[in-house]
């Protein structure tokens, strides 16, 4: 068991484990189905996309498989501590949410698409599990890196709400925020699903059967 696993409201930001000033690993390995480095600087006219939707293998594998997505990586995002382990995400005691980061061409895919598919793989109503999962570190979220990003994932988030209410289901309760620092998790984490790896690894994403209409908002840069 890992710490409390189960720990379902988020630390206050006085509470939270102090971290480290710099990483305990570096990501050296291309994208092990992609081919393409993990992190920056990237190509001249890629942009980037981070997105919580529960347990980040699954995730990353969700977004890889997309025409038009340069790269992925796993990490930390939206919590307190600097540069987490990911024992210390599971305790609850950084803030953190497990998060994917998928880097693309807004030339092959939009970012509405993304949208669409993140809505669609999980079940943004939960609060703070998905499924099984329990725990802050699986709460939904997206973390925006322009206010075009921002207007288009509040704007297919409410064209979403409907779908999932005619399901029987309640508000979405995902955060949607500027983006903050990105922790990268732990080698063994990315492309963890990928066939090079755990093709038979667990994998507890699951979505509501809702299809999210895309083409209410625009983004650009």
């Amino acid at each position: 068991m890992l710490f409390n696993r189960h720990k379902t409201s988020l630390v206050p930001a006085d509470q939270a484990l102090p971290g480290r000033e710099t990483p305990l690993f570096a990501l050296r390995e291309p994208h092990t189905v992609l081919g393409h480095p993990l992190t920056g600087p990237y190509p001249e006219g890629l942009e980037v996309a981070d997105f919580g939707l529960g347990c980040f293998w699954g995730a990353e594998r969700t977004f890889w498989r997309l025409p038009g997505v340069w790269t992925t990586l796993v990490g930390y995002q939206g919590g307190y501590t600097p540069n987490p382990t990911y024992e210390e995400v599971c305790s609850g005691l950084t803030g953190h949410t497990e998060a994917v980061r998928v880097v693309f061409d807004p030339a092959v895919i939009s970012y509405e698409r993304l949208l669409k598919t993140f809505w669609e793989a999980h079940d943004p109503t939960q609060g703070n599990r998905q499924g099984n999962d329990v725990g802050t570190q699986y709460r939904s979220a997206v973390y925006t890196h322009s206010p075009a990003q921002a207007a288009a994932a509040i704007a297919t988030r409410d064209a979403f709400q409907p779908a999932l209410t005619a399901l029987g289901l309640g508000p979405i309760t995902t955060e949607i925020a500027p983006a903050g620092p990105f922790h990268p998790a732990e080698p063994y984490h990315q492309q963890y699903l990928s066939d090079a790896k755990n093709p038979n690894g667990y994998c507890g994403l699951g979505g509501t059967g809702a299809s999210c209409p895309i083409g209410v908002a625009r983004t650009k840069g």
